[in-house]
């Protein structure tokens, strides 16, 4: 028998069990759904945490007071220490050639107020080379200006929507406002631009470090960002801002420096194994439809003795019958994981418009994956009908026995 007289027989089987092959469509088209909707929710939440890191600069160094040990555990990303870090160890460490631009930070909340209105905010103290670290954009106005970083100037920049709140459609430029117990004129406003992963810019008060020291009563920083010329660079530099540091903590290294590489390729390594993960617990549905492919191919072989019967009678041998029952699985397979593909698509779209922040979209493995799965499971599961209806003796096949 020719393969298309196989396929048109197959397929004439199919439609004659109209009931029972849409059962098995769906089964095999929710195992293969399954696989793509969660690979790609997997997948997005991987590109949005690396879509995050890669928005807070390139070539990136950050040093966190505390050490991390080795025993496990994640760095002190609170700044938890035994010693802190100063403004004298922010400058020490940028005297180098490896360093493009050196930012501090002094991070705390603080109420913001302009006459009757008030609010609780975010009060980042920091310097004018956030902007260049962190690649964020200024609205209007100036940033913090240039000056020596341990003088404590009044001024502040605000984020779009807290000026919004705070002056409405007002000019803000020049005015001043009341941030703790200390007045700040207003020099300048950020871009509109987002959250951007650790710092909600919007809604942030930026003033000079020294400020901010005076208004959180410390002389700590809760970080230091630096980024170094180029990304080769980045080695050479740790090790500058571990030996700097360590001659000025009287031979103690206690702090802890990160990079963004390091940082997302850890969050890379966790995100595919969660995806794999979610992708096999999705693949067993397939298994599920696979078994009930058997079953009802089981049953189909005992409704069809007397067909079977006729067609080993006229010479079919064993392995022409074994072909035409794995040729219906393969296109209940097919069809099922075609229609499963369609499914899936569709319930990616439906995710990316409830959650348009997260970058929905299976990666190219997981198609070949689920369709690989699918015709893989219809076809293994298969072969035991298919041995079943080859076994059958034409005489009584006829008899219907």
């Amino acid at each position: 028998m020719k393969t298309r007289d196989a396929t048109r027989f197959a397929f004439d089987a199919l439609r004659g069990y109209r009931t029972r092959t849409l059962l098995m469509l769906l089964a095999m088209s929710i195992g293969v759904a399954s696989v793509l909707v969660l690979t790609s929710l997997g997948e997005a939440a991987r590109r949005y945490v690396t879509e995050e890191f890669s928005s807070l600069g390139t070539n990136l160094i950050i040093v966190l007071p505390g050490k991390s040990e080795t025993t496990g555990g994640s760095p002190n990303l609170l700044g938890g220490t035994t010693r802190d870090l100063t403004l004298n160890d922010a400058l020490a460490v940028s005297r180098s050639a490896l360093i493009n631009h050196m930012a501090p930070l002094v991070i705390g909340s603080a109420p913001v107020s302009v006459k009757n209105l008030q609010r609780d905010v975010m009060v980042v103290g920091t310097t004018s080379s956030l902007l260049d670290v962190r690649q964020w954009h200024l609205g209007a106005g100036h940033f913090l200006p240039e000056a020596d970083i341990d003088r404590a100037r009044f001024v502040a920049v605000l984020g779009s929507v807290l000026k919004q709140e705070l002056f409405g459609t007002q000019n803000a430029l020049g005015e001043w406002v009341r941030i703790g117990d200390r007045r700040f004129r207003v020099i300048g406003i950020m871009a509109a631009q987002g959250r951007s992963f650790d710092i909600d810019v919007e809604n942030v008060a930026f003033v000079p470090v020294a400020a901010a020291q005076m208004l959180f009563n410390t002389q700590s920083l809760f970080r230091i960002l630096l980024d170094t010329r180029s990304r080769e660079g980045i080695p050479r530099a740790i090790e500058h801002i571990r030996r700097t540091l360590r001659e000025r903590h009287q031979g103690e290294e206690d702090v802890t420096i990160i990079t963004q590489d390091a940082v997302l390729a850890t969050f890379d390594k966790i995100f595919r194994a969660l995806t794999l993960t979610v992708a096999g617990i999705a693949a067993i549905s397939l298994a599920v439809a696979g078994i009930l492919i058997m079953n009802v191919m089981l049953v189909a072989v005992s409704q069809r003795t007397t067909e079977i019967g006729l067609l080993k009678a006229l010479g079919a041998p064993r392995r022409q019958i074994i072909r035409l029952i794995m040729t219906e699985a393969a296109l209940l397979s097919s069809m099922g994981a075609g229609l499963g593909l369609l499914v899936g698509q569709i319930g990616n779209g439906l995710l990316g418009y409830f959650y348009p922040a997260l970058p929905l979209g299976a990666p190219w493995w997981a198609f070949v994956a689920a369709i690989g799965v699918a015709l893989g499971t219809g076809l293994l599961f298969s072969l035991l009908p298919a041995r079943r209806a080859a076994q059958l003796d034409p005489v009584q096949a006829l008899a219907r026995r």
